[in-house]
């Protein structure tokens, strides 16, 4: 089972994070993204089960390879870094463009990849656009949001996942190859020892530009026009709970709030 995991180079949440010139700062306290460890996860658990390789993938500048650093301490085999000055602000769907082009490639290299795995959501931006569009872009199904997953068959495999919408749960099968988003509800990250944390210094990570991939720069790019800090102005009120906070909390929402 080979298996492609994209990921992403984001400023971490605990951060101080701005807007310069209608961009996100980047570089500073840059970490890999946390929803995407539960996608690293979930790919090397996969091989762990069923053997093969897992191949992390970023779109993003020279300095995420921190990100594809921490995939590779966690259990992945090698990584692929597409970085380029013209993708600067490009949006989710060039994104999926790109990382389709990068799968594509991947396969060119070394064979056709089962499953290409994401997590539900960046925490810069939260659109949770990308693993639809990856999955238009490679012309295969997507199965998306998975808090469950249960892998059957020898190859290809059926993949069958729970997922919760609008308070129901769904269950989803598909055949790969396939696409698939997980939440991080499916696991729990694995923390890198020392061993895995020096074995990953000596596991391929290579870096192609735009040219390397042979296609051009994504027409689609975002960028923020306004940015108004909010600052909370300290005043509140504090209400001492005698028993019936609940009906107050209530009285308020209902009176003031409307």
């Amino acid at each position: 089972m080979r298996i492609v995991v994209c990921v992403k180079h984001v400023p971490d949440v605990q951060s101080e994070r701005r807007f310069e010139d209608g961009r996100l700062v980047r570089g500073e306290d840059d970490v890999l993204n946390e929803l995407d460890e539960n996608a690293v996860e979930a790919a090397v658990s996969l091989v762990e089960e069923h053997g093969g390789e897992v191949i992390a993938l970023t779109m993003g500048p020279a300095d995420a390879e921190d990100a594809l650093m921490r995939t590779l301490q966690m259990g992945a085999d090698r990584a692929l870094l597409i970085s380029d000055d013209a993708l600067e602000g490009t949006d989710a769907v060039g994104t999926a463009a790109v990382l389709a082009a990068g799968v594509a490639r991947i396969e060119d290299e070394h064979g056709p990849v089962d499953m290409v795995v994401t997590g539900m959501a960046s925490l810069d931006a939260m659109t949770s656009l990308v693993p639809a569009a990856l999955a238009a872009h490679l012309g295969r199904p997507l199965l998306s949001l998975a808090h469950a997953l249960d892998i059957s068959g020898e190859g290809p495999w059926t993949a069958t996942i729970t997922r919760s919408v609008d308070g129901m749960d769904e269950v989803l099968s598909a055949s790969t190859p396939l696409v698939l988003s997980v939440t991080d509800q499916i696991n729990e990250p694995r923390y890198p020892s020392f061993k895995t944390m020096k074995a990953a210094r000596s596991k391929p990570l290579d870096e192609l530009s735009l040219d390397d991939l042979g296609c051009e720069a994504p027409r689609c790019a975002t960028i923020v026009n306004q940015t108004v800090e909010h600052q909370r102005d300290g005043s509140g009120t504090i209400v001492t709970d005698s028993g019936d906070a609940g009906e107050r909390l209530a009285l308020y929402l209902i009176n003031e709030v409307k």
